[in-house]
């Protein structure tokens, strides 16, 4: 099993010889610092391991085999941001422990992890108490030591990790009273990254995120990255269950799945139509889960709204037995498709599909010129879906085309937002006011399949013995609030009016 703690801290080094020699300063009075009290040394020894082309690295990740300490063993360390990662750490083995090399899986593929670099570090170890002596931050004076192969480099640092529920302001006032004894917070975000730096193997650089050469090719593809990274990145958070991955997960591959589309005159459809299937399966495989997710959270907060007079007989009970039900497995399911075959072979699709686009000739062109046609024809696009449903009489055949309309409205909102970097404010007001239509649309999806489960949980709750009267009622308000969303619709799709874009002067 692996256990996971969040870090935060900062790290620190001596900005001159003469400070270093002075040493860390008494931290003694800073901020609620009452005392600091003195754990010893320890010895540490630590493998850092990566694919030879330092793919970890690249996206700040480390991987370590440590002996040495309390927590020796094996560490993973996700960035989650500056100054803070989630360690996560197994026990000591002669091999990448599974649950570590499952959350590395969307990056290593099926290449090998290696060792890298080896840190031999002699730490003294401060606590930092308050002044009824609990624990407010560990304080760490490292004297490493870094091999790799021939090379090797050697330096001392500070670093002050918070403790568990305790104010990262404390951070700051730590660094003040060190910036004036001649410390600094130190330029490498770990002491991976200064090895490899200090021995001449830093990481290779990660494609730039954004346009190079204002053409309409270079804002796609940087736009692809940008969700090519984010769906990579997301991977260890669905893994380990984090609150919204799999959304955002899913919303990355939709967002490219989209671009596909919208950019037809930029890349060959021959080419990406296919990778947009793979995509479109990969989020239905995640969506289970999230789909039953926010339809439960729906119901129950519906089901709060109403009176308790109004809910007789066992209706949370019937409620936890519909949601187990259809849950059961589908987390399982998510997780099997992260672990395909299928799965790693999207991921290289989509590199190999950045690494040699498939241009045509508009991608020459300049990104102000074809993108404005691009995101105005799925904006077109989606007035005809929504002119198409509002002319539908109520019913079902009317829910369908709104849904449609949705779909066609996260479209046109994805490509008013990519194109926000070469268009401006014009792209980013069209977006927002899309956005809105998007959420009615949204809102009104979710009164569909919401009643579609009420009616099959009614049905469960009469076919044994139990009251469906209910489930009924949340029928028709769900009914009702659909109706009220169909009469918003008219008044706030004239709001996103047609805009004209171009692309910003200078």
């Amino acid at each position: 099993m692996a256990d996971t703690k969040r870090e935060i801290e900062r790290k620190f080094e001596f900005s001159k010889a003469k400070s270093a020699r002075r040493g860390v300063p008494d931290l003694t009075g800073t901020a609620a610092i009452a005392a600091v009290s003195d754990q010893g040394t320890v010895d540490l020894d630590a493998v850092y391991y990566d694919t030879p082309d330092q793919r970890l690295a690249a996206d700040g990740l480390t991987l370590r085999r440590r002996t040495g300490g309390a927590d020796e063993g094996w560490h993973l360390k996700l960035p989650v941001s500056p100054g803070v990662r989630d360690e996560v750490a197994a026990p000591l083995g002669d091999t990448v422990p599974r649950p570590l090399a499952a959350l590395l899986r969307s990056r290593v593929r099926d290449s090998e992890l290696e060792p890298q670099v080896r840190l031999l570090s002699s730490r003294k170890v401060s606590h930092l108490l308050d002044a009824d002596g609990a624990l407010l931050a560990e304080l760490s004076t490292d004297q490493v030591r870094a091999e790799r192969g021939d090379a090797a480099a050697a330096w001392t640092e500070v670093e002050v990790e918070l403790a568990d529920g305790i104010d990262p302001a404390l951070l700051d006032a730590v660094e003040a009273a060190f910036r004036k004894a001649g410390l600094k917070v130190s330029d490498a975000p770990s002491k991976l990254a200064r090895a490899l730096a200090e021995t001449s193997t830093a990481p290779p650089a990660k494609p730039a995120a954004t346009p190079a050469d204002g053409t309409a090719g270079a804002h796609v593809l940087a736009y692809l990255r940008e969700q090519r990274d984010a769906l990579i990145a997301q991977d260890p958070a669905v893994r380990r269950n984090l609150p919204d991955s799999v959304h955002q997960m899913r919303v990355a591959s939709r967002r490219m799945r989209s671009a596909f589309k919208t950019h037809r005159k930029v890349l060959d459809r021959s080419v990406t139509d296919p990778v947009g299937e793979e995509l479109r399966w990969l989020a239905g495989e995640l969506g289970v889960d999230r789909d039953q997710e926010v339809l439960l959270e729906r119901i129950r907060t519906h089901l709060d709204e109403l009176p308790r007079i109004l809910q007789p007989g066992p209706v949370r009970a019937r409620l936890r037995v519909w949601n187990t039900a259809r849950s059961s497995g589908s987390r399982r399911r998510a997780l099997a498709a992260l672990d395909s075959p299928r799965y790693l072979a999207l991921l290289d699709s989509l590199d190999a599909l950045l690494a040699e686009p498939p241009l045509l000739k508009h991608a020459a062109d300049p990104a102000g010129e074809v993108l404005p046609k691009a995101v105005l024809h799925d904006y077109d696009r989606l007035a005809g879906r929504i002119g198409t449903a509002l002319a539908l009489e109520p019913g079902h055949e009317r829910d369908l085309a709104l849904h449609e309309a949705r779909k066609a409205a996260k479209r046109a909102r994805y490509a008013a937002e990519a194109a926000v970097p070469a268009l401006g404010k014009p792209a980013e007001r069209l977006a927002k006011a899309v956005k809105k239509v998007q959420s009615l649309l949204g809102d009104h999806q979710d009164s569909v399949v919401a009643r579609e489960a009420l009616r099959a949980i009614g049905a469960q709750a009469a076919g044994g013995g139990e009251s469906a009267f209910v489930w009924g009622v949340l029928y028709a308000r769900e009914e009702a609030l659909a109706e009220q969303r169909e009469r918003e619709l008219p008044g706030v799709w004239a709001a996103a009016s047609k805009p004209k874009l171009r692309a910003p002067l200078g």
